[in-house]
């Protein structure tokens, strides 16, 4: 090309984007409009029996039902107090023991067999054991929920410990900084993310816990309500509670979701 002459330019895009995922909240609406739309169609055709699968409509209409009588706040309530307290008591305890397996050698000795030999075990099976330890009341069930929410919050707790850039230890350690403070400043906010994953995960196993005690021994709660509908074939009502907790699960993702943007926002 000659002197002086007008270069062509090549504008080359950025392809560097790490696979990171954009937001398209409108695709999961189109998917479950889809979906309901082509569950519909095919109950109005008669190729469902509406015994066995009740149409979109027909389950919206039982769930407006149970929601005016009052029936869906009052098992949803005693569900939301058992789910609220045995979470609460096994997430405080996992993170002590996650954080002292995370800290400590003798914590990391002791503990790391413990859960390996309990974390296995179907923390439901221990429902009648439970029930005989502490009664057929909520102790039991409360306790049912918080051993299912205390080893997953163990052990994220304790992969967060043990995954905080231990440069950073050494550096404030080089600065004669003490421990609570290195622990407070360093280590809690490095493993503040693996923490809120196990709230995640733990926040649904208790959802699952709640209900599954509440099959075994309740009068009153969201799985009681299930196994009553259930035994009647009420099947239209049983499906409004399955969307029922649905949108309980999607309530608490969402609220784990808002507490990771406020805390992590130094990320």
């Amino acid at each position: 090309m000659p002197d002086g002459a007008p270069r062509e330019t090549t504008i080359v895009h950025f392809r560097g984007g790490g696979f990171a995922p954009k937001p398209r909240p409108w695709a999961s609406w189109l998917f479950f409009a889809a979906l309901a739309a082509l569950w519909q169609a095919a109950s109005s055709a008669g190729l469902i029996n509406s015994l066995f699968l009740p149409s979109p409509l027909r389950i919206a209409a039982a769930l407006q039902e149970i929601i005016v009588n009052g029936e869906l706040f009052r098992h949803l309530g005693a569900s939301l107090f058992r789910i609220g307290v045995g979470w609460l008591i096994g997430s405080i305890g996992g993170i002590i023991l996650g954080g002292a397996i995370g800290l400590s050698s003798l914590g990391r000795s002791a503990g790391l067999p413990f859960i390996s030999a309990l974390f296995p075990v179907p923390k439901i099976a221990l429902l009648p054991l439970l029930i005989l330890w502490l009664g057929i009341g909520e102790a039991s069930k409360i306790a049912t929920i918080a051993l299912g929410v205390f080893f997953p919050m163990a052990i994220s707790t304790y992969a967060g410990v043990d995954s905080v850039p231990r440069n950073l230890i050494r550096m404030a350690q080089s600065f004669d900084i003490p421990v609570h403070a290195i622990v407070r400043n360093v280590i809690i906010p490095a493993t503040m993310p693996s923490i809120l994953s196990g709230c995640r995960i733990s926040a649904s196993i208790a959802l699952i816990l709640v209900v599954a005690a509440e099959m075994i021994g309740a009068n009153v709660g969201i799985g009681a309500y299930l196994l009553t509908a259930g035994n009647l074939m009420q099947t239209d009502q049983l499906m409004a509670a399955i969307v029922a907790i649905s949108v309980l699960g999607l309530m608490i993702g969402a609220l784990i979701s808002w507490l990771e943007r406020v805390l992590l926002r130094w990320r």
